[in-house]
């Protein structure tokens, strides 16, 4: 696919974005869940080579397309690495999903109720190398705890500060500040960030646009504004702890809004599985999320 091809599935096709982006602390935890236990590796590149089996096995599976999946966000070394023989975003776009890559680097110590991303002192270096690949954008993860409008404000201005960096380098950013879903004060961060966010877009320079993935509001409907806003390109949904059936049943309620879903997309697959069986469970999950994506409750 050409740049120019990626833009108009990602603005305007029917599907959902893959998350596959685990990193080093939550790789562990996905192998535990794909049925791997820590004692099956003793370093670190075992690990790593660990979970890249699996995102390789996702990627070439038969039900991985771009019919359903319209994108897909990677690890690093994931977009370094291959599937099925070519370099991973060249596999992806040959089957017509488009590749993104996680940028962040963690995140700080909470603050003002929020956690601001890490420094990314080679982030220039990283996005050369990505676009080099052929990678169309980039993904931000930073955390929103508690309904601090000074800390929210925070988070969003550090967002887009990094995004106009991302689009400086000629890629597209998806940004995103996570509301946790277990947090005390969800619905009122879930307002504050909204306001936030629109006053960030309302300011932007140029004619840029920006992708947003954010946690499912408590409110159906709330994000309305960003996803009708000029400068937002999509509004993708993390599932953020839900499990499948959940997080399916809350996004359907949200107009315009598409999956971006990491652990519910993966909740169901097993390493043990024959490469029949696992094909068929990745499908049943990819139809689940792309009904959800696609056919809105009423």
């Amino acid at each position: 696919m050409l740049e120019q091809e990626m833009m108009t599935k990602i603005a305007g096709g029917n599907g959902f974005i893959a998350a596959l982006d685990q990193s080093g602390g939550s790789t562990p935890k996905a192998l535990k869940g794909y049925g791997i236990e820590d004692d099956a590796w003793s370093s670190e590149e075992g690990m790593f080579g660990l979970i890249h089996q699996m995102r390789a096995r996702i990627i070439t599976s038969p039900a991985f397309t771009g019919e359903k999946v319209i994108g897909a966000i990677l690890f690093e070394r994931t977009m370094d690495g291959e599937a099925g023989g070519k370099p991973v975003p060249t596999a992806l776009k040959e089957r017509g999903v488009v590749p993104f890559i996680k940028i962040d680097k963690g995140l700080e110590a909470e603050e003002n109720g929020v956690q601001l991303m890490k420094p990314m002192p080679d982030l220039d270096v990283l996005l050369k190398r990505a676009k080099g690949l052929g990678v169309f954008g980039t993904k931000e993860r930073s955390v929103i705890n508690l309904a601090n409008r000074e800390g929210i404000a925070a988070i969003v201005k550090q967002q887009f500060e990094v995004g106009q960096q991302v689009l400086a380098a000629g890629l597209m950013p998806i940004i995103e500040p996570e509301v946790n879903i277990k947090s005390p004060e969800r619905a009122d961060a879930d307002q504050i960030l909204l306001e936030e966010l629109l006053k960030a877009l309302d300011a932007m320079p140029g004619g840029d646009k920006v992708m947003l993935k954010l946690s499912i509001p408590t409110k159906a409907g709330l994000f309305g504004p960003l996803v009708d806003h000029p400068r937002v390109l999509r509004v993708v949904a993390l599932s953020g702890g839900y499990n499948r059936p959940d997080a399916c049943a809350e996004l359907a309620r949200n107009r315009g809004m598409i999956a971006s879903f990491s652990r519910a997309l993966l909740e169901d697959l097993r390493h043990q599985m024959s490469d029949a069986g696992f094909d068929a469970s990745l499908g049943a999950a990819i139809d689940e999320i792309y009904t959800a994506s696609t056919q809105k409750a009423a």
